[in-house]
């Protein structure tokens, strides 16, 4: 048999966050949009009322028979009355169909002028009466209100504050009420690993919180309801909930990340590595990641964007304060070459600034691997020492076939130094493959460090 190959491999860590101020580390992916679309489409064709209510609300293409399928699906549908109506008149109105709605507007133009049971009916009434155009006067919204500070004696549940709060937000002035339960409902979020912020009910339950608190306070000119370090905690949980499979899931989650998006005085931005992190010696070229949590580039753009970079190794800066580049082909990413620093082997530490975004990132550069010395010999398995060795200069081929039977034991020795220094280094991994020329078979053994020269 020849010695064909022989493989190194550079063990890597995991490159990750380490200290931020407004910012997050993920975000809505390419990916993750398009397999949102699949659910909403899948959701488009089910027979679930609501699952076609939510697809509707995200999808902008429909199908040709979408209006007379949500008629069939809504007369099927096992929901309550008052669910039914507003998955309706919310699918009929996204899809704009011309059918005639009448026989459900005169059910919601009915239920409007009865007291409801819960703060979840109000809501589902009174969103089905603005999707169907119906006229809800001054004197309506103040008896709504009223049934509904009623309501909220008996159940202050997150579930009912979170639909009264989306409601006194459809109220206005009349609902004002309601913002003086906000902070009442945020004291009861559980923050998990000191990183998250979410309620009893997850994904659900924390969606509706967020996304009807902040409609509510926009109504009504207050401050925003959480401060900058809650609304990281709420979209590090959100955007940990990506993997959501259900038309409304995916649904309240873009939701609740566009709630927070929007608010520029404490929305988070993801801050992250374009890439794996590893920088080749050759092109050290530092790309960084800066968009909204849906992954879109920040508006307005950033003015400034800089980095310092310190060696983990010797804690002493690689370069300092020194502004990044915007790409000229993607708007949300920032570049900066360090060819010029002439960074050596090892890992790094990236603090990245930009205006009240600071992230801490971590890169590796990697080191190209020379074969200073090569040796080879064949001999007896009980005796490594009285191997005969021939050296092989790397990258030539052995001079001399060397021949072995099934007693005996092949030894190689490599010596390893750094291209770029010429010291010796070990590396993470390191693998010895044997082919066979004839028959291409192949084995392939784990080579060990030696610490006898």
């Amino acid at each position: 048999m020849k010695l064909m190959g022989f493989v190194l491999l550079l063990g890597s860590c995991l490159v990750s966050s380490v200290w931020s101020t407004r910012t997050v580390s993920k975000f809505i992916t390419a990916a993750d949009q398009d397999r949102y679309q699949k659910i909403f489409a899948d959701g488009l064709a089910s027979s679930d009322l609501q699952a076609v209510y939510f697809s509707s609300v995200n999808l902008v293409d429909k199908a040709p028979d979408a209006c007379s399928r949500l008629d069939k699906v809504y007369a099927e549908s096992k929901y309550n009355d008052f669910e039914k109506n507003f998955y309706f008149s919310g699918a009929w109105k996204n899809f704009g169909c011309k059918t005639d709605p009448s026989k459900v507007k005169k059910t919601v133009e009915a239920a409007l002028q009865k007291d409801a049971n819960s703060a979840q009916e109000v809501y589902f009434n009174l969103n089905s009466a603005k999707y169907l155009g119906v006229t809800v006067d001054q004197a309506t919204k103040t008896r709504l209100a009223k049934n509904l500070q009623t309501i909220l004696k008996k159940d202050d549940s997150l579930n009912s504050l979170g639909h009264a709060f989306a409601v006194a937000a459809e109220l206005g002035a009349s609902g004002s009420f309601a913002f003086d339960r906000v902070e009442e409902a945020f004291v009861q979020a559980d923050e998990v690993d000191g990183k998250m912020l979410q309620f009893e009910g997850g994904l659900s339950i924390t969606a509706l919180i967020v996304n009807s608190a902040f409609k509510l306070s926009t109504v009504l000119n207050k401050p925003a309801p959480i401060n900058a370090d809650q609304a990281v905690k709420f979209a590090s949980y959100f955007l940990s909930r990506s993997s959501v499979q259900t038309p409304k899931g995916v649904s309240i989650l873009l939701e609740a990340l566009n709630t927070l998006s929007a608010q520029k005085n404490i929305a988070p931005v993801c801050v992250k590595l374009s890439g794996n992190g590893q920088l080749l010696p050759e092109s050290p070229i530092l790309m960084v990641k800066i968009s909204d949590l849906l992954g879109k580039p920040l508006s307005p753009a950033l003015a400034v964007v800089s980095t310092t970079i310190t060696s983990k190794t010797t804690n002493q800066a690689l370069v300092s304060k020194v502004n990044l580049v915007p790409s000229n082909t993607d708007a949300s990413v920032f570049t900066y070459n360090l060819k010029t620093a002439n960074p050596a082997r090892g890992q790094y530490k990236v603090d990245v600034e930009a205006g009240a975004y600071k992230q801490t990132l971590k890169i590796n550069v990697l080191g190209k691997v020379k074969v200073s010395s090569l040796e080879i010999g064949v001999g007896d398995s009980d005796s490594t020492s009285a191997v005969k060795k021939h050296s092989v200069s790397y990258a030539n081929k052995l001079d001399t076939e060397l021949a072995a039977d099934s007693q005996q034991k092949i030894v190689l020795k490599v010596s390893l130094v750094d291209e770029s220094t010429g010291k010796p280094l070990t590396v993470h991994q390191a693998f010895v493959l044997l082919r066979n020329k004839a028959t291409k078979e192949e084995i392939i053994f784990v080579a060990e460090a030696d610490s006898i020269s």
